[in-house]
């Protein structure tokens, strides 16, 4: 096919109709990390620690226990932070 009969083609279809703007499901994303990927990384840093203490190595335990206490602290927080934040916008920054 010759470009002019493409575009002859092309001519004759008629109007391109695009799609709707692409609509990403936070909610769902969330939803899926929560209840999919969250549970298999705990379970993989139990079977870390309990392989650790297996093989005597407490203190090396304990340390990474407590880094990954932390860590969940954090991201307990940032969740919160995410999820109360419109509430906290619109206590600080709304007229009254």
């Amino acid at each position: 096919m010759s470009v002019m009969e493409f575009a002859q083609a092309a001519q004759s279809a008629g109007p391109v109709l695009l799609a709707a703007d692409p609509e990403i499901n936070t909610t769902g994303v969330l939803g899926f990390f929560a209840t999919k990927i969250v549970p298999i990384l705990l379970a993989v840093l139990g079977v870390i620690f309990i392989g650790r203490a297996n093989k005597g190595e407490v203190s090396k335990v304990l340390t990474s226990s407590a880094i990954a206490i932390v860590g969940m602290v954090f991201v307990a927080g940032a969740a919160t932070l995410f999820f109360l934040g419109e509430y906290l916008i619109k206590l600080l920054f709304t007229k009254q």
